[in-house]
């Protein structure tokens, strides 16, 4: 159901950089790079995540309730983005671990605050 998410930023180049890496993490790569922003994800019939520059020319701002999930398939995965994010300069928002009956998360916020985890099921 969901097609994209974009998220703002207010430095793209430090974005594009950051979730370069982090996507990369999940199989994901550039599939669309434009004067505003750059979009990430494994093909161009899946779900989809971009960073932007808001179109109103205002400052990005970080929503309060937001959060961009990332689904992963194993356990291993929730641990490895999480790492990968922080060692490239997220701040941790919940480490790694159960989250209910079957449900295993990580949560961090990125470079400009945007709430995100990376989750599986088992």
């Amino acid at each position: 159901m969901i097609g994209y998410v974009t998220l703002g930023t207010n430095d793209l180049p430090r974005a594009a950089a950051f979730y370069d890496a982090l996507l990369a993490e999940v199989g994901a790569k550039r599939l669309m790079e434009f004067e505003r922003g750059t979009s990430w994800g494994v093909s161009m019939d899946k779900p989809g995540l971009g960073v932007l520059t808001p179109w109103d020319g205002q400052p990005a701002t970080v929503g309060n309730g937001v959060m961009v999930a990332l689904a992963v398939a194993l356990r291993e995965q929730v641990d490895r983005v999480y790492r990968k994010a922080l060692a490239l300069g997220a701040k941790d928002e919940g480490a790694p671990g159960p989250r209910g009956d079957g449900f295993y998360a990580a949560h961090f916020r990125d470079l400009d605050g945007n709430k995100l985890n990376a989750f599986c099921f088992g």
